[in-house]
């Protein structure tokens, strides 16, 4: 996969990272005393943040992992080890754009 392939790649992957946080929405307003609300609802929708807060810091890790995969495409080091600065494999690559490290630094 040429730079520029990856690039795409990881360009669509950010946007749609960036999809998926917006879908995940804010915070809910719980205890507002809502004509309505019931302590029933106040815990979903608790629940149902607490749950997304686990799923919005792995979004924002990899979103973080594919902004920095970009950077290194611009700055001409994309596919080099973090660690031993040799290049990560193709198939690697492939399977993970935002790789940091070759699969003997990985371990």
């Amino acid at each position: 996969m040429s730079s520029q392939e990856a690039e795409k790649k990881l360009q669509q992957t950010q946007a749609d990272l960036e999809k998926e946080l917006k879908d995940l929405g804010e915070v809910p307003e719980m205890g507002s005393d809502t004509e309505g609300e019931t302590f029933d609802t106040e815990a979903d929708e608790a629940e149902e943040y607490s749950k997304n807060l686990g799923i919005k810091d792995a979004l924002k890790g990899r979103l973080r992992a594919v902004k920095n995969a970009l950077v290194k495409i611009q700055s001409g080091v994309y596919g080099k080890c973090e660690k031993c600065g040799m290049q990560i494999p193709e198939e690697i690559l492939e399977v993970n754009p935002e790789a940091r490290f070759c699969s003997h630094c990985n371990k």
